[in-house]
């Protein structure tokens, strides 16, 4: 596949822009959180689906899928479909992890049943999915998870916690890591499609230093799920779930995950503005030469960052690792986090003022936002994790110990 679009792909993109002009849904009566990990109402809960199933009839999401899964079955144009969503500075879709995790990994590794069963309604938002691998004392080091899974004929009965799980309050479903053999490390993790309604399953939020409450512990107790629930075969769970994080790094493709309204890609539109806006010393910041550079520095990086996502449509640039995809993970997210801190020091000592204060910019979205971008650069494997991951497989550097 060549950098250059066919008369096709040409087409649908404007298709694409087209409708996301004319179909721009109206604003929310409250401000909706900047992810849609910080989702918590019904109400925006229930904006949220409207738009995600709205944004699915017009072949934006799933388009690449397979009519048989409840798909578009098109080949090729789901990137398309992607990045005009960003671009256009839409809502988010609300079942992120559904469309970005849970997807691909049953296309990968479910039955045909569970494909049929379950993909349809994850594109349309009727069913919203968290994920349940982080346990509190298996983060990073996820291998060591205790949650255990004990077979009982035809079902498996699960007992243990899990934490930080996005949606865990809204979801139906989670994508579930369990061990079945406690002597085993790595070839004893199974995975499962966790059902959030069924008995024994309890949901507490867990409050930010923002004061939002998308994080939750889930606790497990006594939960029986039956075995056609199970995930490709027992003891492989470890393997499905790297396919799975290998997804919400950013190296799949996906189905038309878009979680946050907070891109580095709007962020340094609004930074040159707000640059624009506020004055230092008499005169507007944008006209300040060390201002400007430096905003100047950051706008070409953004640039660079969504050059690179188009060379992820050329499989032979992202090498055995996928490597575009997966450093974009890490440069994307400290690249937000530096455009944030930019935005507070230009704002000085008003940065300090947050939401429901009349006096703060932008109602305080700039702090929010600067605290929330360390959501990014942690969960789906810390900066810190990525780069050991692109050291060893991508450079072919010795494990760090």
């Amino acid at each position: 596949m060549t950098g250059q679009e066919t008369a096709e792909q040409k087409e649908f993109r404007q298709q694409c822009r087209a409708w996301l002009q004319e179909n721009r849904p109206p604003p929310t009566a409250m401000p909706l959180p900047q992810a849609a990990y910080e989702v918590t109402t019904q109400a925006h809960r229930n904006y949220l689906v409207d738009w995600q199933a709205k944004c699915f009839e017009a072949e934006l999401i799933a388009t690449d899928v397979s009519r048989d899964y409840g798909g578009h079955g098109h080949d090729g144009l789901q990137q398309i479909a992607s990045s005009e969503v960003r671009r256009a500075n839409v809502p988010y879709f609300i079942n992120w992890i559904g469309l970005g995790m849970a997807a691909p990994t049953l296309l990968i590794h479910g039955t045909e049943a569970q494909k049929k069963t379950y993909l349809p309604t994850i594109f349309t938002g009727e069913d919203i999915w968290c994920q349940g691998f982080s346990e509190p004392g298996a983060g990073s080091d996820l291998v060591n998870l205790q949650t255990s899974a004990v077979r009982d004929g035809d079902n498996w009965v699960i007992n243990g916690s899990k934490v930080w799980t996005s949606l865990g309050q809204l979801a139906k479903y989670m994508l579930l890591l369990a061990r079945t053999d406690k002597n085993d490390k790595y070839n004893g993790i199974t995975y499962f499609i966790g059902p959030m309604e069924h008995e024994g399953v309890t949901v507490k939020p867990i409050h930010k230093m923002t004061g939002e409450a998308g994080f939750n512990e889930v606790f497990l107790d006594n939960v029986v799920i039956a075995d056609h629930m199970r995930i490709d075969e027992v003891g492989l769970g470890w393997k499905v779930a790297m396919s799975t994080l290998t997804s919400e790094r950013g190296a799949a493709q996906g189905v038309g995950a878009v979680a946050s309204s907070n891109s580095p890609f709007a962020a340094i539109e609004s930074l040159i503005e707000l640059a624009k806006r506020k004055t230092r010393n008499g005169k507007p910041m944008w006209d300040d030469s060390l201002w400007r550079d430096k905003l100047v520095k950051l706008y070409e990086r953004t640039e660079a960052a969504a050059q690179n996502a188009r060379r992820t449509r050329i499989n032979a640039l992202n090498g055995g690792a996928m490597r575009i995809p997966l450093q974009g993970k890490v440069t994307g997210t400290e690249l937000g986090q530096e455009l944030h801190q930019l935005a507070l020091s230009m704002l000085g000592m008003e940065s300090s003022l947050y939401i429901g204060d009349p006096n703060a910019e932008n109602d305080g979205s700039w702090l929010l936002g600067y605290m929330n971008t360390y959501t990014g650069t942690i969960s789906g494997g810390s900066s810190e994790i990525q780069r050991n991951i692109l050291g060893e497989r991508v450079l072919g550097l010795p494990k760090s110990k």
